[in-house]
C-alpha cells in the first residue's frame, strides 16, 4: 500500500503548486505560506482524531519528537523558499529545481540511512534527474521579469535543499509514531515558524486584504497539501525514503499538465526533453 501511498503524495503535490501560484499572484508570498498552514495544521489534526491516533502523544518520546520538530523546521523554510519562488517565477521553472531534492534526498538516504539496495540504479537515476532538471530551467526569462533573472532560482534551490533535510528528518522522527500524528505534530511546527516570519517581516496587516478569489485558491492548495502529506509519511512510515521520495517527485507531470492548461505555461522543445529525461531517471530509481 505505500506504494499507493506515494503516488496519491505525488498527485494532490502536483495540484497544490498550480493552486498554490493561482493564489500568490497579489499576496506577500510569506503571509499565503502562514494562511496555507492554517488550513493543512486543521485538516492534520482533524484527520488524527478521525484515525484515534491522539492516545500516541503520550507514549512520544524525546528523539521522535525532536526530529519531528527538527522536519518542521526545514518543512517550514522549504515552504518558504518555494512560495516566493513561485510569486517570481514560472511554475514550470520553480516546480523542477524544488523536485530536484530528490537528488540530495537520495544520496543523504545512501549515507545516512544505509539504503544502498540498487545503488546502481539509484546513481543512474539521479544522474538523470539532476540533467532532466537543468533542461527544464535553462529557459531565456520574459523581457518583463528580466530584473528578476535568477532571484526565483535562488530561492527554488533554498526550496530543494530544505524539502531533502525534510525527508531525512521525517524519515527519522516518524519511526515508531503513528504517521498521522507525526505529520500532525510537525505541522505544528511550521505553523509556528510561518506566523512568527510574518510577524518579523512585518506582513500581518496584509492577512485582511487578501482577495477573495486568492482565498479559496490559497485553502484549496491548503487541503491538498494536506492530503499529500497525509499520503507522502504514510508512504515514508511503510517504504524506503530512497524509492517513496521519487514518486512523489513525480508530482512535476501532474502540475506541468495543469500549469499548461490553466495557467497557460508552455514548455520549449527543450524544457519538454529535459522532463522526459527527468521522468526516466524517476523509473529508472523504481525499477
Amino acid at each position: 500500500m505505500w506504494i499507493a501511498y506515494a503516488f496519491g503524495s505525488a498527485f494532490f503535490a502536483g495540484i497544490t503548486a498550480v493552486l498554490a501560484k493561482m493564489g500568490i499572484k497579489n499576496t506577500a508570498s510569506n503571509t499565503v505560506t502562514a494562511v496555507r498552514t492554517v488550513i493543512v495544521a486543521i485538516f492534520a489534526w482533524i484527520m488524527v482524531f478521525v484515525v484515534g491516533s491522539q492516545g500516541g502523544l503520550a507514549s512520544l518520546d524525546a528523539r521522535s519528537v525532536t526530529f519531528l520538530i527538527l522536519s518542521g523546521l526545514a518543512t517550514g523554510a522549504s515552504w518558504l523558499c518555494y512560495f516566493k519562488a513561485l510569486q517570481l517565477g514560472d511554475v514550470t521553472k520553480v516546480v523542477p529545481v524544488d523536485r530536484s531534492s530528490i537528488v540530495l534526498t537520495v544520496l543523504l538516504a545512501i549515507i545516512v540511512l544505509g539504503e544502498t539496495q540498487n545503488l546502481l540504479a539509484k546513481l543512474v537515476g539521479i544522474t538523470l534527474i539532476a540533467i532532466g532538471t537543468w533542461l527544464m530551467i535553462d529557459r531565456k526569462p520574459d523581457a518583463a521579469k528580466a530584473p528578476l533573472k535568477g532571484s526565483w532560482l535562488m530561492y527554488a534551490i533554498g526550496s530543494a535543499v530544505f524539502a531533502a533535510l525534510t525527508a531525512i528528518l521525517g524519515k527519522v522522527g516518524i519511526t515508531g509514531v503513528e504517521s498521522n500524528l507525526g505529520t500532525a505534530i510537525r505541522t505544528l511546527v511550521v505553523l509556528v515558524m510561518a506566523w512568527v516570519v510574518v510577524g518579523v517581516t512585518g506582513e500581518r496587516g496584509q492577512v485582511r486584504n487578501i482577495p477573495r478569489r486568492d482565498i479559496v485558491y490559497i485553502a484549496l492548495s491548503g487541503v491538498t497539501t494536506g492530503a499529500s502529506w497525509l499520503c507522502y509519511y504514510r508512504a515514508l512510515q511503510e517504504g524506503p525514503t530512497s524509492v517513496v521520495v521519487p514518486i512523489d517527485k513525480a508530482s512535476i507531470l501532474v502540475t506541468v499538465g495543469i500549469a499548461y492548461f490553466f495557467l497557460g505555461e508552455r514548455l520549449s522543445k527543450r524544457a519538454t526533453f529535459g522532463l522526459v529525461i527527468l521522468l526516466a531517471g524517476t523509473g529508472v530509481m523504481l525499477v
